[in-house]
């Protein structure tokens, strides 16, 4: 059972807005968002309650930030790569790898996101369901766009699309910092991974 410190008693420095939002993305994580109470992330940060509010709007605003924050970091890297490289195989390389990579290094983030999301209140959640269309839309094109120059044989980019991230989606569920693997060795297999599935051939 994890020890908590009161800080109300103990000589230690005052919580801020990012002790709150870390706090509340491992509860996320591990129990989900309806599965975790403010009362438990104030007991995790040693306060009570009603201080959380001088951080925060609400629960279901931490989890908008979290969800939102995180979706626009998986953009950024994405229309980073495919400014970076060229050809379809090492744009759908680049983009594989670019995401698993990421559910790797922030697998919390990746968790609460994949599980988390549809507990959005509105607007967020039309804006983060936006969001993760237009990367699949765009993710999809890439192998669209290459088995229209016959460099990917694949027969359903859409379906091909949805296995390549889903592949990535589940580094997060697996991957252990003290594993066998480097984060960046297991994005590197992925993008070989990914090449498969659409039967890559010369870029």
């Amino acid at each position: 059972m994890t020890e908590h410190i009161d800080r109300r008693s103990a000589d230690l420095p005052a919580v801020t807005r990012a002790d709150v939002r870390d706090a509340a993305l491992t509860l996320f994580a591990e129990r989900g968002y309806h599965g975790t109470s403010l009362k438990e992330v104030a007991q995790r940060l040693g306060i009570r309650t009603p201080s959380l509010y001088n951080h925060m709007d609400s629960k279901a605003s931490l989890l908008s930030e979290i969800v939102l924050e995180t979706l626009d970091h998986v953009t950024n890297d994405f229309q980073k790569v495919m400014a970076e490289v060229d050809g379809h195989s090492a744009k759908l390389r680049a983009a594989t790898e670019v995401y698993a990579l990421r559910h790797a290094t922030h697998r919390r983030e990746a968790l609460v996101v994949n599980q988390d999301t549809t507990h959005l209140e509105e607007p967020d959640r039309s804006v983060a369901q936006d969001i993760r269309r237009r990367h699949e839309r765009a993710f999809r094109q890439i192998i669209i766009d290459g088995r229209r120059e016959g460099v990917f044989t694949v027969d359903s980019p859409k379906l091909a699309s949805f296995a390549i991230r889903e592949m990535c989606v589940s580094v997060a569920r697996w991957f252990r910092d003290d594993g066998d693997m480097t984060p960046q060795q297991v994005a590197e297999w992925y993008g070989d991974y990914a090449l498969r599935i659409v039967g890559a051939g010369n870029s």
